[in-house]
């Protein structure tokens, strides 16, 4: 143990920052030198003597030959003597019992969202910081909000880590969302990082999910809008005008001459939802497809009955 007669002055004072500081030096994850696999083996060897309280007593008293032979147990040295000191030799177990669950390289590569992400599993898993499972919650909003597009603020309470770096409290945080118009059903907004923070865990991801509320005039597929009118069977027969007021806030009047059989739909060009993300700019927006509630009578006077028949067979 070499490394403890030169190093262990430096680490006496304050041994756990400087064996951190040592061994994210020269780990062979980080270093490629030659010797940085020994001298990361002798760092762990050192912080294994002084974080002892009783090996490091041998060794301030006795020196590394003591340590390592054995001293006489007893203050009048007559007792038997302390079985030698030999280092287990396992470097990355030291350094995985001083990290624990903490990425100890953190501080220089645990960045995200396009920014530089190494990970840290090199050590065959030690010291691994597990992400939590996605939160994920639904986003209901209406036709007309989704048509023009929104801004959403969302509040949210989480778990934040205090500046101890142990303790940690409940605080709000306001995420806002920009909907873009036409954004279809399902379509979903994360929020990075956004979950509880713990000293051992990376925060889950936050993620809103679209959904329409239900309207009181349209359906709204894909980026179609469906409108069931209610006719009377004279109006399905001899046609009739249907008025629907728009997303917009128009007033469409539409004919129909058709005879409006049982399944008969009206398709009008370019009423529907507004398309996000156009392939085509001459097709902004979706279709109306106007569906048809026939409503029949419930009673015929015979007179009627005479001329429905005289008019029909």
């Amino acid at each position: 143990m070499c490394l403890i007669s030169p190093t262990a002055p430096q680490m006496t004072k304050s041994k756990e920052p400087k064996y951190r500081k040592l061994a994210l030096k020269y780990h062979p994850e980080r270093n490629k030198e030659s010797g940085a696999p020994e001298r990361f083996t002798q760092i762990a060897e050192a912080y294994d003597v002084l974080s002892d309280g009783k090996k490091k007593a041998v060794f301030d008293q006795f020196g590394e030959e003591g340590l390592k032979k054995g001293v006489p147990h007893g203050d009048d040295h007559t007792e038997a003597w302390t079985h030698g000191y030999t280092f287990h030799g396992d470097a990355f177990k030291v350094f995985s019992e001083f990290f624990g669950g903490e990425n100890p390289f953190s501080e220089w590569y645990d960045r995200r969202d396009g920014e530089l992400d190494m990970g840290f599993g090199g050590l065959h898993g030690r010291g691994r910081r597990q992400q939590d499972s996605p939160i994920e919650r639904d986003l209901y909003l209406t036709l007309e909000e989704i048509y023009h597009g929104c801004i959403k603020k969302m509040k949210i309470s989480r778990r934040v880590m205090n500046e101890d770096g142990h303790t940690s409290s409940i605080r709000d945080k306001i995420l806002t969302i920009i909907v873009k118009p036409g954004w279809k059903s399902g379509t979903k907004i994360t929020f990075a990082k956004e979950g509880d923070q713990g000293p051992n865990t990376i925060p889950a991801e936050i993620v809103f999910i679209l959904k329409d509320k239900p309207h009181t005039r349209f359906e709204r597929v894909q980026n179609d809008l469906i409108y069931t009118a209610t006719i009377q069977l004279g109006e399905a027969l001899t046609g009739c005008n249907v008025k629907i007021q728009t997303l917009d806030n128009r007033e469409l009047n539409i004919p129909i001459n058709e005879i409006i059989t049982h399944g008969y739909q009206k398709k009008v060009l370019n009423e529907g939802m507004k398309i996000s993300n156009p392939k085509d700019s001459s097709k902004l927006y979706g279709d109306l497809y106007i569906m048809f509630n026939i409503v029949f009578p419930q009673s015929l006077t015979p007179e009627k009955k005479q001329l429905i028949k005289a008019a029909l067979l």
